[in-house]
């Protein structure tokens, strides 16, 4: 199934200034071989390091800075490895330097950050071609308030909200709710910046924490309030060129830390794609309420939007309301979704960089995907760092289960972990069920000391089902 929207308008091609390539079946450019360079250290970038590997475009790969799962990937065209490189994701400066050396023929960007500190912008001024949303574009991730400030505007379904830099006027707001918030730090915080609270002492307790004492740092300087939605949460992704949206299929990710969803909100501790609170005429509708009217105003504003477009939508008693946007693809949901991804991603990406993505139809296996997040001791909160992993060679063997590196490092022979999420085991299978299996099957032959994970991940499909 393929799922497309695309705003009626013409824009002229530069076609002088495209690099020769093969996209699909429409031949636009010559075949070519291919560099590329990979921004990011998660279990994302991993996922984006592995799936873009197979394409037979590719013959050398460059993860900045990887982990220890991205360095032992193979280009399937001439088994090459890719190289990890020392270089944060946050230096744009000297990626650009790395870049302007090595010329890659495409740059994909897997975190928030370096997004919204305008990577983008930087390379294309330099003439490189790069994957990702501008600067500008980057702010529905990088600003809750900018997000829901457009959603109103444009008529896009989301929950009543307000945002505050006062603490008393923030107060004042939380109580006319009751008390039953999603309180956020307006800026990036990794995912863990959203406090929900169902009374008015814990809502004045979360605006504390965020304006007051910090918890969030800079993210915290506004404080975005929304009233508390009810009903079953689904991680929605879009694929866009600035004119066109291409609707994933659905996903639910599991967000707090502990079983029950209770706990801390966390990035993300597992995930399953397809969801099936959705079948594929609601998927359709759900995606044409959000993206038709986001579209619009995009164009109404000049935002020029070539990236993932990754919306938390909470699907209410009246209607799907649209929790926040993202940038970027999410984490673990990545995982999910790559391995079921039939498409070639590098001709994806660059139609998608290229405002060329109309024609490309995204083709999905029928199978299901389950991911199950391995956490350190101690995550969402500081988690400690170079414990050895054990099982990684058996669980390699495991028919249809990949395992995805995030917080890991080498250490001599040994891998060891590097963070808070450390892995994220996945699995697919004819169903739901079957995929599960394996992938808690695989989870079982891991180890690390601290190591703690949810073991109700997918239970809610298997539910409905």
């Amino acid at each position: 199934m393929d799922t497309s929207l695309r705003l009626s308008s013409s824009t002229n091609r530069k076609n002088a200034s495209k690099k020769s390539f093969q996209l699909g079946k429409r031949t636009w450019f010559t075949p070519r071989d291919m560099k590329l360079l990979v921004i990011g250290s998660g279990g994302r970038e991993h996922a984006l390091v592995w799936k873009l590997a197979q394409s037979p475009h590719v013959t050398q790969m460059w993860c900045a800075p990887g982990n220890a799962g991205t360095q032992l990937e193979r280009l399937s065209k001439n088994g090459q490895t890719v190289t990890n490189l020392p270089i944060a994701a946050d230096n744009i400066d000297a990626l650009l330097v790395f870049a302007a050396d090595k010329k890659p023929d495409l740059t994909v960007v897997g975190p928030d950050n370096p997004l919204a500190a305008g990577i983008t912008d930087r390379f294309q001024a330099a003439g490189l071609l790069i994957w990702g949303p501008n600067q500008r574009a980057a702010q529905f991730e990088a600003s809750k308030a900018f997000s829901q400030n457009f959603m109103e505007k444009h008529g896009i379904p989301t929950a009543k909200s307000g945002s505050f830099t006062d603490v008393d006027a923030a107060r004042r707001f939380a109580a006319s709710l009751d008390g039953r918030c999603a309180v956020k730090a307006d800026g990036l915080a990794l995912g863990k910046g959203v406090l929900l609270t169902h009374s008015v002492a814990e809502a004045e307790t979360a605006v504390e924490d965020i304006l007051v004492r910090r918890s969030f740092g800079a993210a915290g300087d506004r404080v975005v309030i929304q009233e508390l939605l009810e009903g079953i949460e689904i991680s929605l992704h879009a694929l866009c060129d600035g004119r066109t949206a291409k609707l994933f299929p659905t996903a639910q990710d599991h967000k707090r830390a502990l079983e029950g969803d209770q706990g801390l909100n966390t990035g993300g501790m597992g995930t399953y794609s397809p969801a099936p609170v959705l079948d594929a005429a609601e998927l359709a509708s759900v995606g044409d309420q959000i993206l038709q009217p986001w579209l619009r105003g995009c164009r109404e504003e000049g935002i020029d939007f070539r990236g993932i477009l990754y919306p938390g939508v909470m699907l209410t008693q009246n209607g799907p309301k649209v929790l926040e946007f993202n940038a970027r693809f999410g984490d673990p949901e990545t995982q999910v979704y790559l391995t079921r991804l039939e498409n070639d991603l590098v001709e994806l990406l660059i139609a998608s960089a290229q405002g060329e993505l109309a024609p490309h139809e995204l083709k999905w296996s029928s199978r299901a995907s389950v991911c199950v997040v391995l956490a350190s001791e101690g995550y969402p909160g500081n988690s400690p760092k170079g414990r050895v992993i054990f099982g990684l060679g058996d669980v390699a063997s495991i028919p249809d289960v990949r395992v995805f590196h995030a917080g890991t490092a080498s250490s001599g022979e040994d891998i060891v972990t590097n963070g808070g999420r450390v892995l994220g085991v996945t699995a697919v299978g004819n169903s739901i069920a079957i995929a599960r299996a394996r992938a808690y099957g695989a989870v079982n032959r891991l180890y690390f000391a601290g190591m703690h994970y949810r073991k109700d991940i997918a239970s809610k499909a298997l539910a409905v089902s």
